[in-house]
């Protein structure tokens, strides 16, 4: 299993979030490359990073950061947040960032899915579903849909898609552990690469998801809060 620590960025500042909502957020880091580092020094081979308010605004804001740790900290880099277009995803794929993350655009626009995975390739792409009470949520988790999250997951998958990220939304940034009865029947109900985000928060929570058979686990308050050690959080993975 991958740990993916992450840093969400909200004006050029590293925070995070209470349950997605936007007014909760706090600043968990002084300096994103140091912490980036940082989780190089723990043994990471990547590092999951969102740009907040690229996913209210529905465009590229702080792309210069993602850039600037995608060329210097040495972690490949699985960036999410305002990439609705194919000119968002040629940018971050052309500029050093790993592999983008779909998330809003995926319900408005399925074919956009596919085709990015026909330009660039499975491994590239991402979806992001994320959902409340199992709902999809989108527009950063503002708005909330009518789609089961399992039901978005198979057409995305009939796509093409091999790696899904999801979130339970009422988990993020809560350190009450990860929703593992939606993550088990998600990994019944599709074959592909399925990542766990929100509410990760103690060692125990890395081994239950290794011991599901996940492929990677997000981990962000809990390394800030210093209720999991990172190093050892990859070592058990």
């Amino acid at each position: 299993m991958t740990i993916f620590p992450a840093i969400d960025i909200k004006g050029g500042q590293c925070v995070r979030l209470f349950q997605g909502k936007f007014d909760t957020a706090e600043q968990v880091a002084e300096s994103y490359m140091q912490t980036a580092l940082g989780f190089k020094q723990a043994g990471c081979e990547w590092i999951h990073m969102v740009d907040l308010d690229g996913s209210l605004e529905g465009k590229r804001v702080n792309q210069d950061i993602y850039l600037d740790v995608a060329a210097n900290s040495g972690l490949k880099v699985q960036l999410g947040g305002g990439i609705r277009t194919m000119d968002d995803v040629d940018f971050y794929l052309s500029n050093g960032v790993a592999r983008v993350i779909l998330g809003s655009v995926v319900v408005d626009d399925p074919d956009f899915v596919s085709q990015a995975i026909a330009k660039h390739g499975a491994e590239k792409i991402a979806v992001g579903i994320d959902a409340k009470r199992g709902m999809v949520a989108t527009r950063g988790w503002l708005d909330v849909n009518d789609i089961h999250y399992i039901d978005l997951a198979r057409d995305m998958v009939a796509r093409g898609v091999q790696y899904i990220i999801f979130t339970d939304i009422s988990k993020d940034g809560m350190l009450q552990g990860p929703n593992l009865d939606q993550l088990c029947a998600l990994r019944d109900a599709v074959d592909c690469n399925i990542t766990a985000s929100g509410g990760v928060t103690t060692i125990d929570d890395i081994h239950a998801l290794r011991d599901a058979g996940l492929y990677g686990a997000i981990c962000g308050r809990s390394i800030y809060a210093g209720t999991l050690d990172l190093a050892e959080a990859v070592g058990v993975a």
